[in-house]
């Protein structure tokens, strides 16, 4: 799995990366109600991501998209706090290590942008990705934070920056 590329979202991948966070839903039977998957911009992540102090990423691997993640702030949370958001890998990129690469993008990001501190959202059987995330130093609390509207992700974290 060399030969994959980790890149910002242009606009024409916009239906590659609704695609893929749909499939990834379907695949681990992540609830569609309360989740990421009725976001109303998932149509349109480029145009969602353009806001300020916030990036999408896609990891390409011969011209298909095969995993996203980005960071913006936190809805109706200090300002200092951004959120990990839709970090989705379709299964032949997992195990790889092209998450941890991901991660690493993804917070440097954050602290580009002036935050303090990352929060996420997922869902209790996702053992895998909290495995990632507590390597990089998340760590589980006890109420969500923000305006998510993901209210059937009862797992949250947060790290500090």
């Amino acid at each position: 799995m060399e030969d994959y590329s980790i890149r910002k979202i242009k606009k024409e991948d916009n239906q590659a990366v609704a695609q893929l966070i749909r499939t990834v839903f379907d695949e681990l039977n992540i609830p569609k109600v309360g989740t990421a998957y009725e976001d109303p911009y998932l149509d349109l992540m480029f145009e969602e991501y353009c806001k300020p102090k916030s990036v999408y990423y896609v990891v390409e691997k011969d011209g298909k998209i095969i995993g996203s993640a980005g960071v913006a702030p936190l809805e109706n949370e200090a300002e200092t706090i951004c959120e990990l958001q839709k970090m989705y890998f379709l299964p032949e990129t997992r195990g790889l290590g092209i998450g941890s690469k991901m991660m690493a993008i993804c917070l440097q990001s954050a602290k580009d942008f002036g935050f303090e501190k990352c929060y996420l959202e997922t869902m209790p059987f996702m053992h895998d990705a909290q495995k990632l995330y507590k390597k990089v130093g998340f760590e589980y609390i006890c109420s969500p934070m923000g305006s998510t509207g993901h209210t059937s992700c009862p797992v949250w974290m947060l790290k500090e920056l």
